[in-house]
């Protein structure tokens, strides 16, 4: 779906002002480099600037203090991608969502819903999903191909099971949480015990809580409890391929970027966000608003507002230096070995000390 403005109305609805053609009309948005005629696009990272000079959009979303080359229609605004956010609602709306084929009520009759299932109104169930025993799906959601949600699951409403996610037993999400395709919600956790080497499985008796407005990108896993919950906060959103322990809980609005592991155990506090391939040990809390870069190894506890890097973990500024001493590692071990036969040719011998 698309819809077309002028950039009178656009700089209305984005509350930004104008510098140039009102009557000028955007499509749609598209980068810095691909934009041509009809589209909108944007400046939010300063290492762009020079594609200002060169881009052929229609208009460009930049701040209030951005310097722009005369002749190019600009949308002023405090937060250019939130504005470039509102832009692509505007704009281009949200995915929709196909009806289920051959659907009954919204309801495939190829899908298999068990008769002490409960639907709630206007939920659509495409082909092939399955919603076992006791299980309670709210109103409004959407439950595709492929999807399972088992027995005494809760899920609240308009929510979003893409195709093959996996929602186990007892697990519970809030209202308008999207799981996208792979992802498993309530797997067993990691937990055995090790008696004269052979590791013998403890029952995972526990569950997940998912709070309203989560996301779950493709093929994560999301441990359920030993005993009692694992659980996410309200509005926390997750990139791909994250793992998460048994009996962790993570707050609310955090970010998690791709292939981040978080162990068993661990306490995470409001608007963290961890970058791609961040590993978290277990048994261990972090703070509020602490931003973990690429690649971080947690060790230990980490107090709130902080911003750390390096494995093991120390402040980022820290973790740069020691990141750009690495780089140079090869040189250094030549040099001390260089030192170390000056050195060497440079101890008296046994003859000298006779000479002496």
């Amino acid at each position: 779906m698309t819809a077309s403005h002028t950039l009178q109305e656009l700089a209305q609805l984005l509350g930004a002002t104008l510098e140039g053609d009102p009557d000028a009309m955007v499509q749609q948005c598209r980068g810095l480099a691909e934009a041509t005629t009809g589209d909108l696009t944007f400046l939010a990272n300063s290492k762009y600037k020079d594609q200002l000079q060169t881009t052929r959009a229609t208009a460009v979303l930049v701040g209030k203090k951005d310097e722009t080359p005369a002749g190019l229609n600009v949308l002023r605004c405090e937060d250019p991608y939130f504005a470039f956010r509102e832009a692509m609602v505007a704009l281009h709306g949200y995915r929709q969502h196909p009806e289920p084929m051959d659907a009954e009520g919204g309801i495939s009759p190829r899908a298999a819903v068990h008769e002490t299932a409960s639907i709630g109104e206007g939920t659509r169930i495409h082909p092939f999903a399955v919603v076992e025993r006791g299980a309670v799906v709210g109103k409004g959601c959407w439950i595709y191909p492929g999807a399972w949600v088992g027995p005494d699951a809760q899920i609240g409403d308009d929510c979003i099971l893409f195709p093959n996610c996996v929602i186990y037993d007892h697990v519970q999400l809030g209202n308008r949480v999207t799981v996208h395709g792979g992802t498993v919600v309530g797997s067993d956790g990691f937990g055995y015990a090790t008696s004269k080497g052979v590791h013998h499985k403890i029952p995972q008796q526990g569950i997940v809580e998912v709070e309203d407005d989560v996301e779950f990108g493709g093929n994560c896993a999301i441990e359920r409890a030993t005993m009692g919950a694992t659980r996410i906060g309200s509005g926390t959103k997750f990139a791909d391929l994250i793992s998460i322990g048994h009996g962790t809980t993570i707050g609310s609005h955090c970010l998690l970027v791709s292939l981040v592991g978080v162990a068993g155990s661990v306490t995470m506090g409001n608007h963290v966000v961890l970058g791609g391939q961040v590993g978290v040990a277990g048994h261990l809390s972090i703070g509020d608003r602490v931003t973990a870069i690429a690649q971080t190894g947690i060790a230990s506890t980490v107090a709130s507002d902080q911003m750390i890097g390096g494995a093991p973990a120390v402040p980022v500024e820290q973790a740069k230096r020691n990141m750009l001493a690495f780089t140079s590692l090869s040189q250094l071990v030549k040099r001390v070995r260089t030192l170390e036969r000056a050195a060497k040719q440079a101890e008296p011998t046994a003859q000298d000390d006779a000479d002496r």
